[in-house]
């Protein structure tokens, strides 16, 4: 790869403190000879230090690189500093390496620099001319006609340098045209600097060629900078314009307005761009058919545009255009060339579609649907199978019931009227419809309006037909009372023979009825009541009973209509509260509301009187209602009632006396919300209780493990002790101990244990069912007797009182207070626990 000149060299020979000897050292044992160059002491960045013959080296070098940064190495074998250099006395080298891509071969020259004092004083006076001289080697403007004849070789021009007063120099050039291609093109005199070239150039393949001109004296020496040399070759109008397309095809629309642009032409000249070679004239030779005139086309754009407005597709659908394109403007010795342009004329709707009749007349059987009864034909001048010539038909007049429609046949166009609602004879024999006509596409003329619309009248004749009953209005209506008397009869189901309009003949059947509560009379269609009415059945929707009435003739004609028995209510149903289980949270909550409703209408329906049921005293003491609309009342309990379930029952009234008592559970619970509060059957008395949270389970279980480790002290430290001032019952020993801490309504509300039982010497082990038994108060803490052992208890202590909740009924129950001392308690088990210690240790571990 040749190396790129350092830019920005100047012309003009070295000062003589810059003065170069080339001296070159011939070492025979070497492949590559080591150059030494004698330079000054100081060389200026961008100098030509001197020139190294590579040719000799290495001729297939394409790549030459530097070893030394501060020296380029250009393809010629020049060595130029590219920055400002001071030598020391000692020498200075570097490699220039010389390498071949394509093989990998290598070859190096080593280059030596020498300060040399000497060389500078024997060319002092010399280089003391030289300076003086402004040397300058300018290039002479050059140039060549293309395709030029000669004779050849054909002078250019002469290169010369200054520096010849001086020196003897020898010329050369390089670039494309001498040593690239085309090569040979070019040569130049060595001696003389005359500028030769060989053969005749194509402008359109070659435009310019730069060369390189160089100047050199005999032994090496450079004195000049490369010269740029461009030679430019003039163009000659050899190349004729060539359209971009053989044939051209454009559309333009019909009745388009003067000026509108058909479509545009283009052509292209290789010759030289902006002179008269590529100036460009186009123009219309010709038209086919030749008459009228309708075209023109700008001369410098190749714009076709329109002259006139009468472009008419129904008389000429195609026009052909020759076209001719040439340069020098147009000059008649310029050269041209001709191509086709073909403007085909598009369609517009400017013709209505127009019916072929003005009048129709055709006919159809009453009742009849779904069928053809005409086809219509129209002419249109338009583009066929275009939305300018596909027809829209319209009925304007005699649809008004919507028995026909009209359609079109996309293969022919046809209008096809079609009946779509059953006729009747009747009512009318003869019906008139009045048809219009428009295209798909909008009219494009101007003058277009709804009266340009082409119309035509059709008259159809409506033939009678033999028709079997009608039951018409299909559904019909009757109204009757609940609850009416069984055998009462009424109006029916009504159909008619529509051609006499009477109903004589007619016979009815009963299709559905889905309770069986009607029969019909198969003459007169009336209905009778088989069965007692409800209103409020399931079967009723909206307080109507439909049945499906079945008619027919002497024919066995039919047609099927609907009777809706209107039921008019009765007050007969007292109104109930549906909602039945009742959750109170009584932390949260006070009261809950009821809400009560009537299966009766309106009219026989609120405003509800609310009342507790009065036959049970203690639901009066406990719960109250409170009015809070005409269908509910709010209930809340009084007097603080333990928690549990209770039944309270509430009697309903509605506006006439109409009455109701529905009982509730009522579940007072002690809850945040009611899902809170859930409740499932006891697992240990097989009865209904309230579920126990784990909190509340551990502390039983902790309740019970401290009761075991009382009994076991009490079994161990057992002595004998005096009687017990006071009695106590025998069977205390086979009674239940349960501790409760429970001191207000809390986390540990609920309880459920599970009792155990013992024996005593002489006593009875059957345990006899009780509801509660007496306790021991100790220190804030109950112990309480139960008697079986299996009842789940709620226990508290208000006011001297003791309640248990019974979990079986849901109520609250007076616990007698009277109560044991401890030492009591413990003078009557002492003795006796001790004496059966290893059975009651047993039994405790069961």
């Amino acid at each position: 790869m040749a190396a790129a000149r350092p830019s920005g060299f100047r012309s003009g020979a070295l000062c003589p403190q810059l003065l170069v000897t080339l001296a070159i050292l011939i070492i025979a044992s070497e492949a590559c000879k080591n150059v030494t160059l004698h330079v000054p002491s100081k060389l200026d960045a961008k100098k030509l230090v001197g020139r190294v013959n590579l040719k000799e080296c290495f001729k297939s070098a394409n790549l030459i690189h530097s070893s030394d940064p501060d020296f380029h190495i250009l393809e010629d074998g020049s060595v130029y500093t590219t920055n400002t250099i001071l030598l020391s006395l000692e020498k200075r080298s570097f490699t220039i390496l010389l390498s071949n891509t394509e093989n990998q071969e290598e070859k190096k020259i080593f280059v030596f620099l020498e300060h040399q004092t000497k060389v500078l004083k024997k060319r002092h006076t010399k280089e003391k001319v030289l300076r003086r001289a402004k040397r300058r080697w300018a290039p002479i403007p050059c140039s060549m006609l293309e395709n030029s004849l000669g004779p050849f070789p054909l002078f250019l021009q002469q290169v010369q340098s200054d520096t010849a007063q001086n020196y003897t120099i020898y010329y050369s050039i390089r670039g494309p045209g001498v040593d690239q291609e085309p090569r040979n093109l070019f040569y130049v005199e060595r001696d003389t600097g005359n500028l030769y070239c060989t053969r005749p150039v194509d402008r359109e393949q070659y435009e310019s060629f730069q060369l390189i001109a160089f100047a050199t004296t005999p032994d090496g020496y450079t004195p000049e900078l490369p010269l740029p040399l461009l030679i430019k070759i003039e163009d000659e109008n050899d190349n004729y314009p060539i359209f971009t397309e053989e044939t051209y095809t454009f559309t333009i629309l019909e009745n388009s307005r003067v000026g509108s642009t058909v479509g545009q032409v283009c052509a292209t000249d290789k010759d030289e761009p902006d002179t008269m070679h590529t100036r460009l004239k186009y123009s219309i030779i010709g038209q086919v058919p030749p008459s009228p005139t309708l075209f023109s086309m700008h001369p410098s754009t190749g714009v076709i545009t329109t002259t006139s407005s009468q472009l008419d597709r129904e008389l000429i659908d195609k026009y052909q255009l020759k076209i001719k394109v040439q340069d020098m403007d147009g000059q008649y010795f310029g050269l041209q060339t001709t191509s086709t342009c073909i403007i085909n004329i598009g369609d517009v709707n400017d013709h209505l579609p127009t019916f072929t009749r003005i009048s129709y007349v055709t006919s159809v059987k009453e009742n009849t649907v779904d069928v053809e009864i005409l086809r219509v034909t129209v002419e249109d001048k338009d583009l066929v199978n275009t939305a300018n010539w596909r027809a829209n038909y319209t009925i304007l007049k005699g649809n008004e019931n919507g028995n026909f429609k009209i359609v079109t046949d996309p293969k022919t166009n046809e209008g096809i009227l079609c009946v779509v609602k059953p006729l009747n004879y009747e009512e009318k024999q003869q019906v008139i419809v009045q048809i219009g006509v428009v295209n798909e596409a909008p009219f494009s003329r101007e003058a277009s309006s709804r009266s340009a619309m082409s119309t035509a009248t059709v008259t159809v004749n409506v033939e009678d037909e033999d028709e079997g009953p009608e039951c018409n209005p299909p559904i019909q209506t009757v109204r009757i009372k609940e609850n009416a008397a069984v055998g009462i009869t009424s109006n029916g189901y009504k159909a008619y023979d529509p051609e006499t309009r009477s109903s004589s003949g007619i016979r009815y059947k009963k299709l559905t009825d889905p309770t069986g509560w009607v029969t019909v009379d198969e003459n007169t269609g009336s209905i009778k009541v088989f069965r007692s009415l409800d209103r409020e059945a399931e079967t009723i929707r909206n307080g109507i009973y439909n049945i499906t009435i079945l008619a027919s003739d002497q024919k066995g004609r039919t047609c099927t209509g609907t009777l809706g028995i209107i039921l008019q209510d009765v007050n007969d149903n007292g109104p109930f509260i549906p909602k039945r289980q009742v959750t109170i949270c009584k932390p949260t909550m006070s009261s809950a509301e009821i809400v009560a409703v009537d299966p009766d209408e309106p009219i026989n329906g609120p405003p509800f009187d609310f009342s507790l049921e009065s036959s049970t005293s203690e639901v009066q003491r406990m719960w109250r209602l409170e009015k809070m609309n005409d269908t509910a009342t709010r209930l809340s309990y009084q007097n603080d009632p333990a928690f549990g379930k209770y039944v309270v029952p509430i009697t309903v009234r509605d506006r006439f006396g109409l009455s109701s008592v529905s009982s509730l559970d009522v579940t007072l619970c002690d809850c945040i919300t009611e899902n809170d509060c859930t409740f499932r059957a006891d697992p240990w008395t097989g009865g209904g209780g309230i579920q126990l949270g784990k909190w509340a389970i551990l502390a039983i279980l902790l309740g019970i493990a401290l009761l075991f480790c009382i009994l076991f002290t009490l079994v161990c430290g057992a002595s004998q002790t005096s009687k017990s001032p006071k009695v106590i019952p025998d069977d205390l020993a086979q009674q239940n101990l349960i501790v409760s801490n429970t001191e207000a309504p809390g986390d540990d509300k609920v309880y459920s244990v599970n009792g155990f039982t013992t024996q005593t010497v002489g006593a009875s082990a059957q345990g006899i069912c009780g509801t509660v038994g007496s306790g021991v108060n100790s220190g804030g803490q109950t112990i309480e007797m139960v008697k079986g052992g299996h009842q789940t208890l709620e226990s508290s202590q208000r006011a001297g009182h003791h309640h248990t909740l019974d979990s079986c009924r849901g109520g609250r129950v007076e616990v007698d207070n009277s109560r044991y001392t401890y030492s009591e308690w413990h003078s009557f088990t002492q003795p006796r626990l001790g004496e059966e210690s290893i059975r009651g240790h047993t039994l405790i571990k069961n």
